[in-house]
């Protein structure tokens, strides 16, 4: 993984892709795991879970650091249903593999042609990323798994929260 950015200039990162596509929109890192299934609105997108140090925050066209899911196989549906509605992330970015989160992204992508990226990165590159939360980031995850994290203070003007093509 590689981090060339200077303080406040654009910062890249490389990860594994876990689901292909692209999106865009800004960082929401969260400190602890997300059950997506009673942790999240199905509608709104809005972290529900009363005792999540995010609560009430919007996942809405958001690029979503985590570690990873926490909990219920259910929280595929409910991510795909959210993506689906519109108010799911642009992009999730995760620490450890979660199946829960890459199921959710590639149902959505099969059922709704709505490809939303999910990449894994070192532990190191998600701490970086924590200290640049609201930062404006582009996810591409290719299907050859590569993917590319870059960051930017400034709003990306003109880019889509997320890409109908896969990357």
């Amino acid at each position: 993984m590689t981090d060339s950015g200077t303080e406040g200039g654009p910062a890249d990162f490389a990860g594994r892709t876990l689901c292909p596509g692209g999106g865009s929109g800004a960082l929401l890192v969260l400190s602890e795991p997300l059950s997506f299934w009673g942790g999240t609105d199905r509608k709104t997108g809005l972290i529900i879970d009363a005792h999540h140090p995010q609560h009430g925050g919007s996942l809405a066209g958001r690029v979503l650091v985590m570690a990873a899911s926490r909990g219920s196989s259910s929280s595929s549906s409910v991510l795909a249903e959210q993506i689906r509605a519109g108010v799911g992330p642009a992009a999730v970015l995760l620490t450890a593999r979660d199946a829960i989160v890459a199921l959710g992204a590639l149902a959505a992508a099969e059922l709704y042609g709505t490809h939303v990226p999910v990449v894994l990165l070192d532990a190191g590159a998600s701490s970086r990323l924590g200290r640049r939360n609201g930062a404006t980031a582009t996810v591409r995850a290719g299907a050859d798994g590569r993917a590319g994290v870059v960051l930017d203070q400034a709003p990306a003007a003109g880019l889509p929260p997320r890409s109908r093509e896969p990357a």
